[in-house]
């Protein structure tokens, strides 16, 4: 029995050397040590023998058992070893392939056409100023001459948080805060985030403005067209063909609304201008003598001129786009054209 266990053991040795992958020596191990393995079946066999005879069986028969499975791990540590180095063979980087360039952020099309209206005005000494989104109803609209009674609310819905408290409809209230406080001259824009009750292809609850204000002595009707002129052209180009058009609003007057040649047909008519060959593109006027005296300034010494523009809808005339909503769901594809 001596002599069979010892070629056992040789045997057993030879297939785990042979063993060239896990799985092969598994089945090697269950082979001699499971069970109902070879070496296994030995040691079930000595309850048949004497007790001096099962002593020296036993014993070398549990020796060579050690071994075995001393064998067995050390061959399943290099197998192991091997495997993960043919799997970052497989995985290895060439470092002579050209580098993958990583993908990098863009400008927010409506910050871009933003800075750009700041960096036109901020070029000709206009202050920019900022004030609260969320705003008194006196600043919002009575100091603007548009009192409780008034119609002209009806143009603007709003968000009210209380009675007195509302989401701001417009930046002019940042005008009114800046009067209260500084002495003419004066001249500011107040960009930022206002806010209106109204969703569609051309309007958000969220959108954003740029309001500007110039007070002086002897200020005109002219100064605000050639103003309002030159920045028109610098954003949609010197061949920008605009009118004046009589218009209405409380806190100017007289008031006018700006229009430019369509830029979709050049003034032909389509769906976008409705056929007429003109778009809306801001509101401005003369500052009312009401809204003056509000903010302790002497109509009789100063005049001014306002002006308010919507951010995004300068964007979709200057890049083509027809869905404001566009701006706000962060779809990729749209993003990284600008």
């Amino acid at each position: 029995m001596i002599e069979d266990l010892e070629k056992l053991q040789k045997e057993a040795e030879s297939d785990i050397s042979a063993a060239k992958a896990e799985t092969d020596l598994a089945a090697v191990k269950v082979k001699y040590l499971g069970r109902k393995g070879l070496l296994t079946q030995y040691l079930r066999n000595l309850g048949q023998l004497s007790i001096e005879e099962k002593q020296l069986y036993g014993k070398r028969a549990n020796e060579i058992k050690d071994v075995l499975s001393s064998r067995f791990e050390e061959a399943q540590q290099v197998l192991t070893a091997l495997k993960k180095e043919n799997a970052f063979r497989k995985e290895a980087i060439d470092v002579t392939l050209p580098g993958r360039r990583s993908g990098y952020g863009r400008i927010h099309p409506v910050t871009q056409v933003l800075e750009e209206i700041c960096a036109i005005f901020s070029g000709i000494g206009f202050s920019i100023v900022d004030g609260p989104e969320i705003e008194n109803d006196y600043y919002n609209f009575e100091a603007l001459n548009i009192p409780k009674d008034h119609p002209a609310r009806d143009m603007q819905d709003t968000f009210y948080i209380d009675e007195a408290i509302v989401l701001r409809t417009h930046t002019s209230p940042v005008q009114i805060r800046i009067m209260e406080k500084q002495t003419p001259p004066v001249r500011i824009i107040s960009p930022g985030r206002v806010y209106r009750p109204d969703s569609d292809v051309s309007h958000t609850p969220m959108f954003h403005q740029v309001e500007g204000l110039l007070v002086d002595r002897g200020v005109t009707f002219g100064d605000l067209k050639g103003i309002l002129a030159a920045f028109l052209k610098q954003i949609f180009g010197d061949e920008t063909v605009l009118r004046f058009r009589p218009s209405y609003f409380p806190f100017t007057e007289p008031s006018a609304e700006v229009d430019i040649r369509c830029v979709m047909c050049k003034g032909l008519g389509c769906r976008v201008c409705g056929q007429s060959g003109w778009l809306e593109i801001l509101g401005s006027g003369m500052v009312d003598p009401a809204v003056f005296e509000n903010v302790g300034y002497d109509p009789e010494e100063f005049s001014g001129f306002a002006f308010g523009l919507g951010v995004e809808r300068i964007a979709m005339l200057k890049y083509g786009i027809s869905d404001i909503r566009l701006f706000f769901e962060n779809e990729w594809r749209f993003l990284q054209q600008f």
